[in-house]
Formats: C-alpha cells, structure tokens, sequence
C-alpha cells in the first residue's frame, strides 16, 4: 500500500533542483567561455578557474567554520565565480579574482544565510567592489584579442602598456564603423572576458528559455527599453540606430540582462514585477552611461534595482482568492 506524503503547503512539486539549475546556467555560459579562451587565449582559462575555485573554496571554508551542512554540490558558487570571471577583464593580477571570489561568497552571499537569502548579486556586488577598490585593473582599457593571446596564463600580473587598448564602449561617441558593430557582435573586440561575443550570449539565452530555467520577461524589457532609450536620445556625431546598437553591443549590457539581472534570489517573482524590474534596468543603465563618470553602468543599474525587489513584489503580488477589502467582515 502507497503510503501518504503529508508535509505543510505548498504542496507543488517539481523534479527541478538547485543544482539542476545552476548546471543548465554553467551550459548557457559555456559558449561564451569557449570564445573568451579562443579571442583573449589561455590567461582567460586561468582567471575563470581561479575565480571559480576562489567561490567554491570560500563556501566551503564558511560551512565549516560555522558548522553548516556544506553546500557547495549546489554549483551555486561555480556559477558565481563564472560570472565574476566574465566581468574582468583577461589582464587582471591572478590574486584580484580570488580576492573578489571570496568577497562574493562570504560578505555578500553566506552572510546573509546562504542561496536565495542574499538580495544582492554576488558575483555583480564583487565586481562592484573590485572596480572601486583597484580601479587600475579594473577600468579605463582592455587588451585587445590580438594583443591577449599572446599574455602568460600563470604571470602574476601584467603589465599593460603595449597591450591595453581603448574599448569601443569608451569612443562610441565619436561614431562606430559598421564593420565594427559585425565585430562586436561576434566577439572580435577587447572587453572583459565573457561580455565580449554577443553571438555566444544569445545562445545562452536562448538555452536557458528553453529549458525554462528563465522566462523572457526581464531580458527582453532590459535589452528593448535600453534600445529604444538610446535610440531615442542618441549621442554624439552617429545616426541614432547607429549608436543604439553600438551601445547595446558594448560593455556589460547583454551579459547583465541574461545571466545577472535574471538572477532567482534578487528578481521579482511575479510577471509584471519582472517586466517592472527589466524597464527599471534598462532605464538605470542610460542614466548611469550619459550622466555618471563610468562608460558602464549595467552592474550599478543592476544593484539598484535589487535593493527594489521587495517593493515590487508586494506591489505586484496577485490577489488572494477571497483576500477582498471586506473579507474579513
């Protein structure tokens, strides 16, 4: 005889699990991993690994010096420290992304008592916090592809004359070739190691919808109101189509709006909070790019709009059956 499962609501099951989860996010970044190691060589393999292991390692030193049940076969961390990666640059010192790992996993995620209880995006505080505190490495130029490949994977640090180069994202301004726009899109650009290649965030996205890891609300109302913001107030000597898709194929704004902004524990649950939060993105990100002293903005527009997610979710929960202003009378 089938025994009765009794347990407190709710009572919907799933056959997902954390770590399914996260395993299908590390397949989503794995294209743009793969072409950050071809376009920037093996230094980007190195950074990405240490960042990694630097997450992995911090989580598993705060479990046992606290004495909690470890967490680190979750893949939560793994992915933190991919994502972390993907927003330095290839020529930072090899100390800088465990120096941000550890940063990420313990101040920002643990502290607050683990997965789903931070409401800031680690590895997006981590970077945050790097790019305030060394902003030497962390801002300003980029090593170009050519120049990358040939950077010492295991060199402790590099130096950056000769190498660095100004971004695209630093000039866009001034007008982009359109040739240039196919090599962003591709990926033929300095950057940061996993923003770089367009093409590669796309598949990503496309397989996280898929497999109904995501749901489009945040990505496209991010991506779409960013577009039509600097479409509609272009800058510069550029045709306006022009500099909006210049702008939205430099920096960080398609990784954001994919692998940051739709982040289960900083998101909002409900649709409309998601297409609240996406516009919200967007909106901060021009405002921070046209009128801040940093040509990025989609890290600081994300963090914000984190610290806003409780409000949205209380605007935007649904309506409890029966919960009628006079139901209790």
């Amino acid at each position: 005889m089938k025994l009765l499962r009794v347990s407190p609501s709710p009572h919907m099951r799933s056959a997902k699990t954390t770590a399914s989860v996260m395993r299908d996010v590390i397949i989503a970044l794995s294209p743009a991993l793969i072409w950050a190691v071809y376009v920037f060589g093996f230094r980007a393999l190195t950074v990405t690994l240490l960042s990694v292991a630097a997450c992995v390692g911090a989580e598993a030193l705060f479990c046992y010096i606290t004495k909690r049940r470890q967490t680190i076969s979750d893949l939560s961390a793994v992915v933190t420290g991919l994502i972390l990666a993907f927003n330095l640059p290839v020529t930072v010192p090899l100390w800088l992304p465990v120096i941000g790992g550890a940063f990420a996993i313990m101040v920002v995620k643990m502290l607050f008592g683990g997965i789903g209880k931070n409401f800031l995006n680690p590895a997006l505080a981590a970077r945050v916090f790097l790019f305030l505190s060394f902003p030497s490495f962390m801002a300003g130029s980029f090593a170009a592809p050519d120049a990358a490949r040939g950077l010492s994977p295991f060199a402790l640090s590099i130096g950056l004359d000769g190498v660095s180069s100004p971004t695209v994202l630093s000039s866009i301004e001034s007008g982009v070739d359109k040739r240039v726009l196919v090599d962003m899109f591709y990926g033929n650009i300095g950057g940061c190691i996993g923003e770089v290649s367009k093409l590669c965030l796309l598949l990503g996205l496309l397989y996280l919808l898929v497999r109904r890891v995501i749901t489009w609300h945040i990505p496209v109302t991010y991506l779409v109101s960013f577009f039509l913001l600097c479409f509609m107030f272009p800058r510069g000597d550029d045709e306006a189509l022009s500099f909006a898709l210049a702008s939205l194929l430099s920096g960080g704004v398609m990784l954001g709006a994919v692998f940051m902004a739709t982040d289960y524990a900083t998101s909002p649950l409900t649709a409309t909070g998601k297409l609240i939060y996406g516009v919200g993105c967007g909106g901060l990100t021009v405002f921070f790019r046209y009128f801040s002293s940093y040509p990025e903005g989609a890290s600081f527009a994300i963090l914000i709009m984190n610290t806003f997610v409780y409000y949205i979710d209380r605007w935007t929960q649904p309506r409890r059956f029966g919960g009628g202003k006079h139901a209790g009378k």
